[in-house]
């Protein structure tokens, strides 16, 4: 493993254990979100509740976000360097319906929101559907 990624984990407050490193690597070469079977299948022999528990930490310290596509299974991502998870770092997903793979438009800013008085956002979560660049093709 690379002290890049370790340098990144420990930036975001990770101890970088050889689980998280594994698990911050694969997420690395993705580039789409992945799901926790997905990221499971990844590797030949994981504790399930061991890669869940990591995937919390990195959610937790905001090296990865969560993303509820639709398809019912919660898919992850790696955040960028400066993201806090606040309602102004967030961007769109899209969602192929041919492939089924979700990408990050992280260029995408999710639109402005005007709460009524009293209301606090916390969260937004935007996906758009359609057909992704590849099935294009």
């Amino acid at each position: 493993m690379g002290s890049n990624y370790d340098q990144q984990l420990i930036e975001r407050n990770v101890k970088p254990t050889a689980m998280r490193q594994l698990v911050y690597t694969v997420l690395n070469e993705q580039k789409t979100a992945i799901s926790l079977a997905e990221l499971e299948q990844k590797f030949e022999k994981v504790d399930r509740v061991t890669l869940y528990r990591t995937l919390k930490t990195f959610e937790d310290k905001k090296v990865i976000h969560a993303i509820e596509d639709g398809t019912g299974s919660v898919k992850y991502a790696l955040c960028q360097d400066t993201c806090e998870c606040n309602p102004k770092d967030l961007h769109v997903h899209f969602h192929c319906t041919e492939c089924g793979q979700t990408y990050c438009l992280n260029d995408i800013q999710v639109p402005g929101i005007n709460l009524p008085q009293n209301f606090t956002l916390e969260s937004v979560n935007m996906v758009v559907k359609g057909v992704c660049d590849e099935c294009n093709k």
